[in-house]
């Protein structure tokens, strides 16, 4: 039996490390720093294959939140798109019965499509900056999924880690968050 304790020098918390008759055991509150410190044993070892369990209630907790964050971009991100259509839509019958009104040199009609038509652009002008809002934060909770992805990775090596990457994004894409979290925690589907 072998067991060191040490602090890290990043942010002052704990961190044990356990070895039992062939398990090993790393605890410590930071994905990362678990991350790190597997695969540079597994380096420094020359273990080329090593799956692992974890739980990270705190990293789950924000992983969560993140998700649900993502999926209300999505849903938001549809409206918006639904909404432009919509006024596009309406952007292209002004100009017809503007065009329409100018051939007939019915004036007032024409200013009256014209100035809808401006009305309706500065709309799509509004939809359009909440729009672009969206997607720089949807970008932001995507790339915080990824990171958690692979910082679920890095707690393993070899083909369990090529594993993780591909069964968290099979299951991202299937939508399911239970399978992604069984996952995350022991390696496996």
């Amino acid at each position: 039996n072998y067991q060191a304790s040490f602090v890290s020098v990043r942010d002052g918390s704990s961190i044990t490390v356990t070895a039992n008759n062939g398990d090993f055991s790393i605890y410590c509150d930071d994905m990362v720093v678990a991350g790190a410190m597997v695969q540079d044993l597994a380096n420094f070892l020359g273990v080329t294959e090593l799956s692992s369990t974890c739980d990270y209630p705190k990293e789950f907790e924000t992983f969560n939140a993140t998700l649900q964050r993502v999926e209300e971009y999505n849903t938001f991100r549809m409206k918006l798109t639904a909404e432009m259509a919509d006024s596009t839509q309406l952007v292209k019958a002004f100009v017809i019965k503007a065009e329409d009104a100018r051939i007939l040199q019915d004036m007032k009609t024409m200013k009256k499509m014209y100035s809808s038509l401006y009305e309706v652009n500065r709309e799509l002008m509004g939809e359009y900056l909440k729009r672009s809002n969206n997607h720089s934060e949807l970008l932001a909770a995507l790339k915080d999924v990824n990171s958690m992805i692979q910082k679920a990775a890095n707690l393993r090596v070899g083909n369990a880690k090529t594993s993780v990457v591909n069964d968290c994004r099979a299951a991202i894409k299937a939508k399911n968050n239970a399978q992604l979290f069984k996952i995350i925690r022991t390696g496996s589907v």
